[in-house]
C-alpha cells in the first residue's frame, strides 16, 4: 500500500512535532509544508519537500490526502474549511476554534461535505488512557463516582515576557485545561454542568494563574480539577506520563477515578478493589497493569491515515472537539460569573437543531 501523503500547515512548535512524526513513520509521507516564515521555508528545503507561504497554493499544487492544521487558533477554522472544500481531510490542532460558534461552522461543513475531520487531542492515543477506558467500559470500577485531577506546574518568569500570556485568554484555563477536559470526556463521558473559581493572587496579571472547577457528568459522577501555572509541584500529566522528553519524569500520579466496585489511578494504571466484602473494614487490593509505551502523536497520525482510508471512525471528531471546547470555555464563564453553567441544555439545543 502506498504511503498516505500529508501536508502540514504551520511549522511552529506543534507543526514540527507532526512533521517529525510523519517523516519517521512508515505508511505516511510528508508531501509539503505551508508556512510564511523563513524558518518554515528552511525546514522544507532541509527535508526536500515542497514549500509554500500560502496554504491554498500548497493544497492546489500537491493535492494531498490529508492536511495537519497547526496554525494559530484563529486560523484553524478557515484553513480547515479550505481543506474540506478541496476534498482534503483535516487534522485540526486543539483548540478547534476560539469560540463554539466558530467550531460549529466546521462541524456543519464536515457533515455537509463528508470529508473527514480529526481534532488533535493527542492524549486519547496514549496506551495508558486507552487501557483505562477499556477498564471503565468493562465495568471494573462499577458505577463511576468521582474523578479528581491535579494539573499544577510552575511556568518560569520568562514565559510571561510575551504580552498576551499576561492578558485574558492567556492563562492556564484556555491553554492547559482543555487537555484535562478532553481526557475526562474520553474516560468519563459528557460533562453536563460546571462550577468554577479562579485566582490571580500570585502574579496579579489580568489573567488567572490558578483555577478550580467542579464538574458533573451525564452518568451522575462528579469531578474536580485543580489547575495552576504558578505552583512548585510534580502533579501534572505532562510530568508523570512521560509523553514528552522535554519534561522531567516524576513518579507520581495526577488523575484518580473512583467507582462503586473499584478505583483507578493514572498514569500508573493501579486498580484498587475488594477481593471479597466491600467495606471500609475489609482489606483492599492493588492490581498493577503495564502497557507498551507508544508515542501518542505518532499513533494519532496513523489513525488519521486510517480515517482518511475510511478504515476507522474519528476517535476525536469535529463535534467532539466542539464539546471539549464548550466545556473548557464554561470553566471561564462559571469563574467569571460565579454561577454554574448548564452544558446539558446547550448539548440538547445542538442535538435538536442537528
Amino acid at each position: 500500500m502506498s504511503p498516505t501523503p500529508l501536508v502540514v500547515i504551520g511549522a511552529g512548535t506543534i507543526g514540527r512535532t507532526h512533521i517529525d512524526r510523519i517523516v519517521r513513520s512508515e505508511g505516511l509521507c510528508l508531501a509539503g509544508i505551508a508556512d510564511p516564515t523563513d524558518a518554515g521555508k528552511a525546514l522544507a528545503q532541509q527535508l526536500n519537500v515542497p514549500w509554500y507561504a500560502d496554504h491554498l497554493r500548497l493544497l492546489e499544487a500537491v493535492k494531498p490526502k490529508g492536511a495537519v492544521v497547526a496554525t494559530p487558533n484563529a486560523c484553524h477554522i478557515p484553513m480547515a474549511l479550505d481543506c474540506l472544500d478541496r476534498g482534503v481531510a483535516a487534522l485540526v490542532e486543539k483548540p478547534l476554534a476560539d469560540t463554539v460558534a466558530e467550531a460549529q461552522i466546521l462541524v456543519d461543513a464536515q457533515a455537509r461535505t463528508g470529508v473527514p475531520v480529526l481534532v488533535g487531542h493527542h492524549r486519547r492515543y496514549n496506551p495508558i488512557n486507552r487501557r483505562a477506558r477499556e477498564l471503565l467500559q468493562a465495568g471494573r470500577l462499577g458505577q463511576l463516582v468521582s474523578a479528581n485531577v491535579m494539573s499544577t506546574v510552575f511556568k518560569p518568569d520568562a514565559y510571561f515576557d510575551v504580552a498576551w500570556r499576561r492578558q485574558k485568554g492567556g492563562g492556564p484555563v484556555l491553554i492547559n485545561l482543555i487537555h484535562e477536559i478532553d481526557m475526562l470526556r474520553f474516560l468519563c463521558g459528557e460533562i453536563t454542568s460546571v462550577q468554577a473559581m479562579a485566582s490571580n493572587a500570585v502574579r496579579a496579571f489580568d489573567v488567572e494563574d490558578t483555577a478550580a472547577a467542579v464538574l458533573r457528568f451525564a452518568n451522575g459522577a462528579l469531578g474536580t480539577v485543580v489547575l495552576s501555572d504558578t505552583a512548585a509541584s510534580p502533579w501534572c500529566w505532562d510530568f508523570c506520563a512521560g509523553e514528552q522528553d522535554q519534561y522531567p519524569r516524576q513518579n507520581v500520579q495526577s488523575h484518580y477515578l473512583t467507582g462503586t466496585q473499584g478505583s483507578l489511578s493514572l498514569p500508573d494504571l493501579a486498580l484498587w478493589s475488594y477481593a471479597g466484602e466491600r467495606s471500609w473494614h475489609a482489606e483492599i487490593t492493588r492490581e498493577e497493569r503495564n502497557v507498551h509505551k507508544a508515542d501518542p502523536y505518532t499513533q494519532q497520525l496513523l489513525h488519521f491515515a486510517a480515517v482518511i482510508a475510511c478504515a476507522e471512525p474519528p476517535l476525536c471528531s469535529a463535534l467532539d472537539g466542539l464539546r471539549t471546547l464548550q466545556a473548557t470555555l464554561a470553566v471561564s464563564e462559571a469563574a467569571n460569573s460565579g454561577q454554574a453553567v448548564n452544558l446539558a441544555l446547550k448539548l440538547a439545543d445542538k442535538e435538536t437543531s442537528a
